[in-house]
């Protein structure tokens, strides 16, 4: 028999992550709260048996973790696309893609709203948005004195928030799969409209940057950026990165732009390969069961390789250079790797506590509750569950088929909840210091992890809140146009009496 232990599916299960969060958030140190929160994991799972705690934090949980295919292909995604960023920046396509791009971005809110539009285009998985948005737009952004943080930002808020509401992604894939006895892509389809947090965050970024202004911590880092040149901190002398210093004078606007194109197209067919269409089944069927891991990895390794093809022919690189700049690549990601490593590793530990049962069954017990509030409260504990857990994918897997089950009986109710569903895990999953796309954002843009978290988080909390009170709304008039309205009406009155308090940073 298995063993159980004592404390699962009890309140304690979201105790590590809870203690990772905020250890992470006072110390500053995102590794060692990681690891403790793991630690605390293994303890109450285990309880006072050293060996059990070690082989537990260890064999079930960063060892079962880094053997896990799905996350292995993940790491050999990053680390290959960790490579061909060096790539295109020792051969100067970055360096000759940012003076192409400042002969016709002429101002801060150009180079911010270019960003979004990229962001917006790449929507086929966030992972690859994350890093290749970040690495393709650091010189444009840079050059006209915007934050590593605001970089951050706008990665970040469209990675996620455009993929889940893309129906040719690997997110439309994934809730595909968690909705069993009916077309699952039609329901991601038909969920779309209802996804108020997703469009709110895309029509928050593009107020913010055509309005001009920031609040919170974000107004403190675009402050310093702005005024005294460092894109990095608030508190310590300029620290960047030199990655241009020692790029070739030969590199051309096509140095990057055919090492990008031919990785989008590579990891569309690795997704769709990966998915059976190659053996016959439709390209929407396909995307619908495609496997991200094993699509973007494949997808990234043939890039590489016609890459480095490319490159040679091209004589901007040697291949002596492009070889040089593979453990630069991996070197560039052993950060996120880490921090994601761990992250995987305290979600394995809060699905031994049963984290996921016991947020189940408390799902289950208000389904009899006042059905009218239902969207507005799994959007809350899907928020809850994404932050704690670090994971979308997760949450999906968790509160879609409650979902399902609860509206079997009020089919009316369906698109709502399903998207109330969708929408929280990405709030959590937006804003939780152990998601792995807040992590790649991070990565991407070149910003310390921690000033990312803090800086992004006031701006999708208000969006969050305003998605609640359209839920509400939505279960009550039974459509999606009036909350919709009455969200995008919030959102701008929200910026406008945001720009005129005080605290705020403007740029005339």
């Amino acid at each position: 028999m298995d063993y159980v232990p004592a404390l699962y599916a009890t309140i304690w299960a979201a105790l590590p992550p809870l203690i990772a969060i905020a250890l992470a958030l006072i110390t500053k140190e995102v590794y060692s709260s990681l690891f403790l929160g793991i630690v605390t994991g293994a303890i109450l799972y285990a309880g006072p048996n050293f060996s059990g705690i070690l082989n537990h934090a260890l064999n079930d949980g960063i060892i079962a973790s880094l053997s896990d295919s799905y996350n292995v292909g993940i790491l050999v995604f990053l680390v290959i696309l960790g490579m061909m960023v060096a790539m295109m920046n020792l051969s100067g396509g970055s360096k000759a893609f940012g003076l192409w791009a400042l002969k016709r971005v002429k101002s801060r809110v150009a180079a911010q709203l270019a960003t979004i539009i990229l962001g917006v285009l790449i929507f086929v998985d966030d992972y690859f948005n994350c890093l290749t948005v970040g690495s393709v737009m650091k010189p444009v952004t840079d050059e006209f004195k915007v934050s590593r943080a605001k970089l951050a930002y706008i990665i970040d808020a469209t990675a996620a928030p455009v993929c889940i509401i893309a129906p040719i992604s690997s997110w439309a894939a994934a809730v595909s799969g968690f909705v069993e006895g009916q077309n699952g892509l039609s329901v991601f389809i038909h969920a779309i409209p209802y996804n108020f947090y997703a469009l709110f965050t895309l029509m928050m970024m593009v107020g913010i940057v055509v309005l001009k202004f920031d609040f919170g911590k974000m107004a403190e880092f675009e402050r310093t950026a702005y005024e005294d040149n460092n894109l990095y901190s608030v508190n310590t002398l300029e620290n960047g990165d030199n990655e241009d210093e020692m790029a070739t004078a030969n590199g051309a606007l096509m140095d990057l732009v055919f090492p990008v194109v031919i990785l989008i197209i590579a990891c569309v067919v690795g997704m769709i390969y990966s998915g059976g269409f190659f053996s016959g089944e439709s390209f929407i069927n396909a995307f619908a069961n495609s496997d991200a891991s094993v699509g973007l990895s494949m997808g990234s390794l043939v890039a590489l390789i016609i890459t480095i093809i490319y490159y040679c022919c091209r004589r901007v690189l040697s291949f002596q250079g492009c070889m040089e700049c593979i453990p630069e690549g991996v070197k560039n990601m052993i950060s996120p790797i880490l921090i994601l490593t761990f992250a995987w590793s305290l979600k394995a530990m809060t699905d031994s506590l049963g984290l996921a049962d016991y947020v189940g069954s408390l799902c289950e017990k208000m389904g009899g509750t006042v059905v009218a509030l239902l969207p507005a409260v799994l959007f809350l504990i899907a928020c809850v569950l994404a932050f704690a857990s670090g994971t979308s994918w997760g949450t999906f897997g968790i509160l879609i088929p409650i979902g399902l089950a609860i509206t079997e009986s009020r089919p009316e109710m369906m698109m709502p909840i399903m998207a109330a569903c969708m929408a929280g895990a990405v709030y959590g999953d937006h804003v939780s210091p152990i998601s792995d796309t807040t992590i790649m954002a991070s990565a991407g843009a070149g910003c310390d992890h921690l000033s990312h978290v803090t800086t992004q988080l006031p701006y999708a909390t208000l969006v969050a809140v305003v998605s609640f009170i359209s839920y509400v709304i939505a279960g009550f008039v039974g459509n999606f146009i009036v909350p919709l309205v009455v969200g995008i009406v919030l959102i701008f009155a929200a910026l406008f009496v945001l720009k005129k308090r005080e605290g705020t940073f403007k740029v005339d």
